[in-house]
């Protein structure tokens, strides 16, 4: 595993765009204010993109892959056309599938369960109606929270960007397989239940 993902807190910028069809971001260790991955959403179809730009776009399918600033790939994000919940299924740095985000169709705030290759359980994605904090619980358990930073009036009010800040707990281990798991979950947060 790569050492970015040993980290405990991400900043996650999303890119500024007003008229934009791709899903961009840049993921920060906001400790020392340097990007050490980006996030890009590179093969969009014609018509992806123009669907995109409709009231259907949290239907749309979508293939993102995050990587090292070196370019080196991390983690693979990708889900096909959904329209009643999304199965999003993600991949580690030699495309091995990992695990899966199935989405639970009636919860309120968004929920996910954060599933491992052979589709068992480890953990749930848990979001509050009231705003836009989530938790990864397991049980009695939290491995990790995110967030949304607000990134002032102005800016939310005339682009569609979110920051969010990822702090995963210290009870997840360094080289757990469930880090690029939770990483992934940011960009199903903003793609699938906040667009």
């Amino acid at each position: 595993m790569h050492q970015s993902l040993a980290k405990n807190i991400f900043l996650v910028k999303e890119h500024v765009g007003m008229f934009k069809a791709a899903n961009n971001f840049d993921i920060y260790d906001p400790e020392q204010g340097k990007i050490i991955m980006e996030c890009r959403e590179e093969k969009l179809g014609f018509w992806t993109k123009w669907f995109r730009f409709t009231k259907y776009k949290r239907y749309t399918p979508f293939d993102i892959t995050i990587k090292a600033t070196d370019g080196t790939p991390l983690v693979r994000v990708t889900r096909g056309v959904t329209f009643i919940k999304s199965k999003v299924a993600v991949y580690d740095e030699k495309s091995e599938l990992i695990g899966w985000f199935k989405q639970k169709l009636f919860s309120i705030g968004g929920a996910f369960d954060v599933l491992d290759d052979k589709e068992n359980v480890v953990c749930n994605l848990k979001g509050k109606w009231t705003g836009w904090d989530f938790k990864f619980v397991y049980g009695d358990k939290e491995f990790a929270q995110v967030t949304k930073k607000w990134a002032g009036i102005g800016k939310e009010l005339f682009t569609s960007a979110d920051n969010y800040i990822l702090k995963i707990a210290e009870v997840v281990p360094a080289d757990s397989p469930l880090r690029p798991l939770i990483l992934a979950a940011v960009m199903c947060i903003d793609m699938v239940l906040k667009e």
